[in-house]
């Protein structure tokens, strides 16, 4: 479990490609602190360490891992938003993420808004029922209050966030443009009320 609150921006050192995807990734935590096998959210998605050096982590990226998230985190040189597993005791101060990616969105447009910027981004439609104006969403491992939602006229669902200064200077958000792919998690709560309505609708 996470809280979508990002603790270092990492990068990708290497990308080999095995029976599975083996990544190195570059960053600033204290790996005398992290266990082999240990949880760490790589741009929303969660990842076991497997491997570890002075200043990096490697983990291992299935297929099945590849196929459902946003592509361009998975090759050498990407910066991916991190954030270690919570602990009992720690501060929640995003939502409860888990790591498991629901779809790959995409950002349809940025404008200033204050010294803000917002984000508009689009969804497939099947998660509209689970995305509502000032819940959560997590986008590229990062906790976010839903700003609007609107149904789309291609098919897909429209909603826009905003990202703080400060969110964009110490995640990955900052500089987000145009047709950028992002992973996304829609609130866990709501993923489990959709399928308990679904299943008493039947």
């Amino acid at each position: 479990m996470f809280t979508g609150i990002v603790t270092d921006v990492g990068t990708v050192r290497s990308a080999e490609q095995r029976g599975d995807l083996r990544l190195m990734i570059r960053t600033a935590y204290d790996l005398g602190t992290v266990d082999i096998g240990a949880s760490i959210s790589c741009s929303g998605v969660c990842l076991t360490v497997v491997d570890k050096g002075e200043d990096w982590f490697a983990v291992d990226v299935s297929g099945e891992t590849m196929s459902k998230t946003a592509p361009d985190h998975w090759h050498e040189g990407a910066k991916l938003n991190l954030e270690r597993a919570l602990r009992l005791g720690d501060e929640l101060g995003g939502h409860i993420v888990t790591g498991h990616v629901d779809a790959v969105a995409e950002v349809v447009g940025t404008c200033p808004e204050g010294d803000s910027a917002r984000i508009g981004v689009r969804v497939p439609r099947e998660l509209a029922p689970m995305i509502a104006p000032k819940g959560s969403v997590t986008l590229d491992g990062v906790s976010l209050t839903v700003n609007d939602v609107r149904d789309a006229d291609d098919g897909s669902t429209h909603f826009s966030v905003n990202i703080i200064p400060h969110t964009g200077q110490c995640t990955t958000l900052g500089e987000l443009g145009q047709g950028q792919q992002l992973n996304v998690e829609i609130d866990v709560l709501a993923r489990y009320i959709d399928r308990m309505l679904a299943v008493r609708s039947q």
